[in-house]
């Protein structure tokens, strides 16, 4: 996104071909109807492309491409009144429908943020908060006492906050 923002033409269609799998991906597990999905891609498409100038370089674009997509999916489930749902029996088939699933676009932005902190914040963020370890478990095996691991997770995420402006923390 941000070389096609610069005018490089071949990456800006590199992206288009790119959102346009994952969206057919992400409405295909949430539509049967195979207009209806093609539509959603072309309307979201439409939405990336007029909505550009929008994009903030420094935050994950997954991010504002889904915040993009959900709406236009909302719009239209509402304009419809739908309510979609997927059976059991074809999860799995919508699951193998996507090359890249929205567990491991959430875990590439994710990575992308916690580059903002050290090693040390980012290991220890990911323990507590990502795999849901004790800070006992993970003071423990760090070595660092159960002060620091709080301590150590508090300031990287009072970091973070600022850094990409979401609510306020508190001491």
């Amino acid at each position: 996104m941000v070389q096609s923002l610069a005018g490089d033409e071949r990456a800006y269609r590199s992206l288009l071909d790119d959102v346009a799998r994952q969206l057919r991906g992400y409405y295909g597990r949430r539509l049967r109807e195979r207009a209806a999905i093609d539509d959603l891609v072309q309307e979201t498409l439409i939405a990336v492309h007029s909505r550009r100038a929008t994009y903030d370089s420094g935050r994950p674009f997954t991010a504002w491409l889904h915040a993009i997509a959900r709406y236009k999916l909302i719009d239209y489930l509402r304009s419809n009144k739908l309510r979609e749902t997927v059976t059991l029996d074809d999860a799995p088939e919508a699951q193998l429908a996507s090359p890249v699933t929205e567990s491991e676009l959430a875990h590439q932005d994710l990575d992308t943020v916690l580059e903002e902190v050290s090693p040390l914040q980012k290991s220890l963020i990911k323990a507590v908060k990502v795999e849901g370890r004790s800070i006992a478990e993970v003071a423990s095996s760090s070595g660092l006492s159960q002060s620091a691991v709080k301590v150590t997770v508090h300031r990287a995420l009072k970091k973070l906050s600022q850094r990409f402006g979401r609510g306020q923390t508190h001491d």
